[in-house]
């Protein structure tokens, strides 16, 4: 997939040597003059990649040899570097250390446990002595229970529940997403070498389709760093890095300069879009916040899948033109949820504050879902009259104009003072940061085209009772 390896398979340590370093960040302040050595290494990446054989497995695959770049390769990298000055055969054999990076193992599904959220690894974590990151004691990952769909009594129920069976992300979707993770973390350490990179959003948090993008989190340090100037420098390294040695593996990069900046491409051998931030370290928290949500109560998930269908279909689920993102709209179910005279769902950060607090370290946010078992709800209804009854809220009973969507809090909250939620047609608030989330629908025309499909699908889906109506299954169906 990369220069650093070959069938497409990221680089993997020998059996001896492997630990879970996926959420070991060290507590790295890149200064000015440390950006500068980003750009050194940028322009001697091909030289300081060192040659390592190394192993992948998945599942009851047999391991596969991985070399370095298919630049060099048995003789003719010998010939190659019968030219290099003696200097660069020196970096060679001298340049810095690289962390291996490890694969999200994907765990079988056990009936046999209490939890109901899979693990995302299942090797414990074993901090190295050079680390910063304090040691912990290592906690085996619990295989979850299997999660049983609920039952569909009736047309609508049913709709959504086959909606769901076909276009929920699958075990597949997220391993291709994740071999490509593990091998761009290889590519931008040449850049930074203590850098992480972490897979977040949809593609982790139990709420992606098959059609869904992957969103990269760049972790340079722990701290914040400004997003219009020190990320934005960042990227563009990135950005340039993509485009003159990873061309024939990466197609259309593009730096969008955004509130938050994004490198937008392609990966030409899984054909996953890709968005890349860095230093969103609120993305890394609610991924893990939403996934625990997700498998807390087995309603969530269809719900939000055939909601997110919904509105990308008619057109209210892009935030670049001024609509709901994915985010927004899955709080926005979520806080529904919550709402019910008999809640479905309750307020993980009220009950499990210390899973949840932002004193956690990164490398230990993934343990909070294992620790957490299902939600018991006394409400029953079915899938369909909880879609009815979504649209009804947001069409007829929320109070857009004073009040704002807060799962924190599990309850309509009154808008802040603050000026970010002025002049602010929709107001969702971020549960670990406090923003809005909704910032970007700021036209009324946008926001009265949002009330207005929530009305319209509302009276059409109530008087039909036919998910047809509001979404057109097999036009659904074939964008996965």
């Amino acid at each position: 997939m990369f220069p650093n390896s070959i069938l497409g398979r990221p680089p993997f340590t020998p059996n001896h040597q492997q630990h879970n370093n996926f959420f070991a960040l060290s507590p790295t302040f890149y200064s000015h003059q440390q950006l500068i050595d980003a750009q050194f290494n940028f322009q001697n990446a091909d030289l300081s990649r060192a040659v390592s054989l190394q192993q992948l497995t998945y599942g009851n695959i047999s391991p596969v040899q991985t070399s370095t770049s298919p630049i060099f390769r048995g003789r003719k990298r010998l010939s190659d570097e019968k030219n290099l000055p003696l200097d660069s055969k020196r970096q060679r054999f001298h340049s810095p250390h690289q962390e291996p990076t490890v694969v999200n193992h994907i765990v079988p599904l056990s009936g046999e446990r209490r939890y109901s959220v899979p693990p995302l690894f299942h090797t414990p974590y074993v901090p190295e002595i050079v680390r910063c990151v304090p040691p912990f004691r290592e906690i085996p990952f619990l295989e979850p229970r299997e999660i049983i769909l609920p039952e569909a009594k009736d047309k609508l129920s049913q709709q959504i529940l086959e909606l769901f069976e076909t276009c929920q992300q699958q075990v597949s979707d997220l391993k291709k997403k994740e071999l490509c993770r593990a091998q761009l973390q290889g590519e931008i350490q040449l850049l930074f070498p203590q850098s992480r990179l972490f897979l977040v959003g949809s593609s982790l948090n139990g709420f992606g389709t098959r059609s869904s993008d992957g969103d990269l989190c760049l972790v340079i340090k722990e701290e914040p760093v400004n997003q219009k100037t020190e990320a934005r420098h960042i990227l563009m390294l990135v950005h340039k890095h993509f485009c003159t040695r990873l061309s024939g593996y990466i197609e259309r990069p593009q730096l969008i300069r955004a509130k938050v900046p994004i490198v937008k491409f392609k990966d030409k051998v899984s054909c996953v879009e890709f968005d890349l931030n860095v230093n969103n370290i609120v993305g890394i928290r609610n991924t893990f916040l939403l996934r625990t949500y997700a498998y807390l109560e087995n309603r969530v998930r269809p719900l939000v899948l055939v909601i997110k269908k919904w509105a990308n279909h008619h057109e209210i689920n892009d935030a670049s033109r001024g609509t709901l993102s994915s985010y927004s709209l899955v709080l926005m179910v979520l806080h529904y949820l919550q709402t019910l005279p008999e809640p479905i769902l309750p307020s993980l950060q009220k009950i499990y504050p210390e899973s949840f607090s932002l004193a956690i370290q990164l490398h230990l946010v993934h343990q909070a879902p294992c620790n957490i078992p299902p939600y018991l709800s006394k409400n029953e209804s079915s899938l369909g009259d909880l879609l009815l009854g979504f649209l009804k809220y947001y069409a007829t009973e929320f109070d857009w104009n004073s009040q704002m969507i807060s799962v924190r809090e599990a309850k309509a909250i009154p808008r802040p003072d603050g000026i970010e939620w002025r002049n602010k047609y929709i107001c969702v608030e971020e549960p670990f940061d406090g923003t809005n989330t909704a910032r970007a629908v700021h036209e009324k025309q946008k926001f009265d085209m949002i009330k207005d499909q929530f009305l319209k699908s509302f009276h059409r889906l109530k008087n039909k009772r036919d998910l047809n109506t509001i979404l057109p299954l097999r036009t659904a169906i074939l964008k996965r």
